[in-house]
């Protein structure tokens, strides 16, 4: 197969930044994996996620991968790669060769390593993790640790005795280990979420290729009731940047509080805390859910009779098909982005988002909500972007760069206007009202599913700690019937007041 020379696009934006003179953001960005490069092999659900790297950018769709150098924007490999290659063929990951579900591809900024993490999606359940030997994709000696972990025994069962099902896996680097978080659905009860389960993996082992200690996990409720679990879908905290936290930092975990009962609102978000201790690992603790008081929000097309069901996003093609797509409005958004900043004051940072209703009827639109949290000041910042009444604003990712600029990409729709992805970015220091820019404006619909990924993913580069990377999904082609025509598009920008 040929190489695919990626299309490029360049875009200069006139910006006005809060605070200082005019200046220009360029927005480069360059075509990801696309459906049409996976023949029949590609599904509807794509889970478009990535990082960057110290040489490369790494995507994911379900369920291949692609590299793309960050110079010239050249894809590494000649097609991109089945997702299972990371595991096959390894006498140490028998389970690990089948299909994926839940893909979430990182880089590892205090390490210099790539990391690929998945859930084997069919009884009995594994959880796969695999971190690369060096930083560069394209090294003679590049390759793979794999490692799994059986799942079963920590899921717990409900009353008929059978196993939930790990859903929504995600996972994040730490300095003491790797931790993953599963949402546990009762698939006798239409697979509603009933609790979590909370692993950490043995970091420093993984990134030597070493046999890893047993990885410690906690499971909340730890006898799940079978109700409905409003605080679902735990983010592990994430690291961005080359300053590790204090030593002895617990991990911390975000959640939402949906509303409860006959409620549309919430004000709360759920904080947890993991602290491992792998010399004594009786002395382990995962504690939580503390509230964190927030403004009132109702989550993302919420519906007081199925909390889990967010489908509300108009297409133009909407009005005909009566298909508008998922919001994924019920939790919080990858990534938990964790930042620590030193100098005379030193403090950590973290940044979370999440899709909320702006109106009051079922029918109005959505916006992006953002808060930062620091530990002992609880929500410090927060806000909501929506400059403007007629379309809708999902499924978001955001990151901060060195200097404390937020940027925050997100798929946009509306009935006038094809689901494109956007960006927004401000100055948390300065308290700079959010700028929107385009990114990829699509010019067609997906009128044949409602599903539109999961999450999307915005990361900062690890070498300048300035540079954004963000992937989402658009269509230039409408989807209808049994095609798959989705697109990705990867792209990057820098802030000018980053140094």
């Amino acid at each position: 197969m040929s190489m695919k020379r990626p299309a490029f696009l360049w875009v200069p934006l006139s910006l006005l930044l809060a605070g200082v003179a005019p200046a220009q953001i360029s927005v480069h960005s360059l075509e990801g994996i696309d459906a049409s490069q996976l023949g029949g092999r590609a599904g509807f659900n794509v889970g478009a996620n990535g990082a960057v790297g110290t040489k490369q950018y790494l995507e994911w769709v379900n369920t291949f991968y692609q590299g793309y150098d960050k110079t010239t924007l050249q894809p590494v490999y000649r097609s991109p790669v089945a997702g299972n290659t990371p595991w096959y063929g390894n006498p140490n990951t028998p389970d690990c060769s089948g299909g994926a579900g839940d893909v979430v591809i990182l880089f590892d900024h205090l390490a210099s390593r790539w990391i690929i993490a998945r859930h084997q999606g069919q009884n009995p359940y594994f959880y796969c993790v695999a971190v690369s030997n060096t930083d560069d994709l394209t090294a003679s000696d590049f390759g793979w640790y794999g490692y799994e972990l059986a799942l079963n025994p920590l899921l717990g069962q409900n009353s008929q005795g059978v196993t939930y099902f790990p859903d929504y896996a995600k996972i994040a680097t730490w300095p003491d280990a790797y931790y993953a978080t599963f949402d546990l659905q009762d698939v006798s009860n239409k697979y509603q979420i009933v609790g979590t389960l909370v692993c950490a993996f043995d970091r420093l082992n993984m990134l030597n290729g070493d046999p890893s200690r047993t990885p410690q996990c906690f499971r909340y409720p730890n006898v799940p009731t079978g109700s409905v679990f409003l605080a679902h879908s735990l983010l592990p905290a994430d690291i961005d940047g080359t300053n590790p936290p204090p030593v002895g930092t617990p991990e911390s975990f975000i959640s939402i509080q949906n509303p409860s009962g006959l409620a549309t609102t919430s004000n709360t978000l759920n904080l947890w805390q993991f602290h491992v201790d792998w010399t004594t690992p009786a002395n382990s603790t995962f504690m939580g859910p503390t509230p964190l008081a927030v403004n009132t929000y109702t989550p993302g097309c919420y519906s007081v009779s199925n909390p889990t069901n967010t489908v509300c996003v108009p297409e133009p093609s909407t009005a005909s098909t009566h298909n508008p797509i998922d919001s994924v409005g019920d939790r919080l958004m990858h990534r938990f982005a964790f930042r620590q900043f030193l100098g005379s004051s030193p403090y950590q940072s973290y940044l979370i988002s999440h899709t909320v209703r702006v109106g009051t009827t079922t029918n109005q639109a959505t916006g992006i909500r953002w808060y930062e949290y620091r530990p002992g000041g609880g929500i410090v910042n927060s806000g909501t972007i929506f400059p403007g009444a007629a379309n809708y604003r999902f499924m978001p990712s955001i990151a901060q760069d060195q200097v404390g600029n937020l940027a925050v990409g997100y798929s946009m729709s509306g009935a006038a206007m094809h689901p494109s992805i956007k960006a927004s970015y401000l100055s948390l220091p300065q308290g700079s009202t959010a700028t929107e820019f385009a990114i990829r404006n699509g010019s067609a619909d997906e009128q044949n599913r409602p599903n539109w990924g999961a999450f999307s993913s915005m990361t900062v580069d690890p070498v300048d700690d300035c540079t954004f990377w963000y992937v989402n999904e658009y269509f230039a082609v409408n989807q209808i019937g049994s095609n798959v025509t989705w697109q990705t598009r990867i792209a990057n920008f820098k802030i000018p007041t980053c140094p």
